[in-house]
């Protein structure tokens, strides 16, 4: 007997009170498209029973369980996954069956949980732990412990309809929200580590992603573009869109170069980036802008310098990695895919015309004076003339 069924189970969403079943229908949509993308056509249905979400797969299903948990493995939302076997509602074959998978497992301690939506089944669910639990102790000649708390093993009883599920390979999600309950943000994408971790991390609290990268064209190569467009498509795997904005910055920087002082060249480069994604975030109803930005990883990063570039833009800005060290930035890049692309070599528009010694601890007021000599809505005009909208 093939395990044909999964057990979904979710956490924080189980906290939303009047706004759970929104949460619910969501993570239920994007699990039926995730499996429509990495295994389509696997599945019979995609439900919510007591305190879960069950697939059924089908015998397509069956024959690409690992597209099936790719899936799985790529919907935020999910706390954990269990392949589960359907039988009959009869406590003689729930037990049997329980020792046939459990006996040649390797395992110190473990027990057996019950959840009961039939209520028609003649035993609680507590009353179902207590036998089940006690029949596989004593075939374990008290060879094996159980414990409640913390155990190596956990064989997962689910009584609904006119069957019983039975899983025992608990496999942890992603945790996080259902991309789609958060709202929109555009992120600003360089190419590097920082930004698809960024991203990443936001599309997990469920906020609903699209792309701006600015390039220095045709000064430096396409390769931090191509960068870019091969990240985007890894994070569309965990359903972020595969919308980008190519924005030409290079006459921008030059203008910028000859018309201020060497020191503040970052800073303006990076106010004026964040007045054009702001312009492009109300165009596509975006509600805040992203950033890989990490306190005092790089010049333009310190405190004072993230203060004076964030008065540019009137949408709130996100730093989901403001407080983490580089080590685990590309810990979490290489778990999500992302860390083989981002280490290629690639020209970078800020590294383009870089100051010598530039300002770390920059003060407003002497900006937004020194900003006088540049046009900047003029600036911004002209940058948004040549922006090209790409759909991956």
């Amino acid at each position: 007997m093939k395990a044909n069924h999964i057990l979904v189970r979710y956490g924080e969403i189980s906290l939303k009170g009047k706004n759970r079943n929104y949460f619910e229908a969501r993570l239920i949509k994007n699990l039926k498209d995730q499996l429509n993308s990495f295994a389509p056509g696997s599945f019979e249905f995609v439900k919510k029973i007591s305190g879960a979400i069950l697939i059924k797969l089908n015998q397509k299903g069956l024959t690409s369980l690992n597209e099936v948990e790719s899936a799985l493995a790529h919907t935020f939302g999910i706390v954990s996954y269990a392949f589960a076997y359907s039988i009959k509602q009869d406590l003689a074959e729930i037990k049997a069956f329980c020792w046939e998978l459990i006996k040649a497992k390797d395992f110190q301690t473990f027990r057996v949980t019950c959840q009961r939506s039939n209520k028609d089944f003649p035993m609680t669910s507590e009353e179902i732990q207590r036998e089940v639990g006690g029949y596989l102790f004593e075939k374990f000649k008290r060879k094996k412990a159980v414990s409640l708390k913390d155990p190596d093993c956990e064989c997962f009883l689910a009584i609904i309809n006119d069957y019983a599920l039975v899983s025992l390979d608990k496999k942890r999600g992603l945790g996080g929200l259902p991309v789609g309950t958060g709202g929109r943000a555009l992120v600003l994408m360089s190419g590097g580590f920082d930004s698809p971790v960024a991203a990443f991390s936001i599309l997990r609290r469920g906020v609903t992603t699209r792309f701006i990268h600015f390039h220095s064209m045709p000064y430096t190569s396409r390769a931090s573009l191509e960068k870019v467009t091969d990240l985007i498509r890894v994070l569309k795997k965990y359903q972020s869109s595969g919308i980008l904005y190519c924005v030409p910055f290079a006459d921008a920087q030059k203008e910028i170069m000859l018309s201020c002082h060497e020191s503040l060249r970052i800073i303006f480069y990076r106010r004026l980036m964040l007045k054009v994604a702001e312009r492009l975030a109300k165009k596509e109803r975006a509600l805040a802008l992203v950033t890989g930005d990490s306190i005092g990883q790089v010049a333009s990063q310190t405190l004072e310098n993230i203060f004076v570039v964030s008065q540019a833009s009137e949408l709130p800005i996100f730093r989901p990695l403001i407080g983490t060290d580089k080590e685990d930035i590309m810990n979490l890049a290489k778990a999500i895919g992302t860390y083989d692309i981002s280490k290629l070599a690639h020209d970078d528009c800020c590294t383009r015309l870089m100051p010598k010694k530039p300002e770390t601890r920059a003060k407003l007021p002497a900006v937004l004076e020194a900003e006088k000599a540049l046009d900047i809505p003029k600036m911004v005009s002209e940058i948004l003339a040549g922006v090209e909208k790409i759909k991956l």
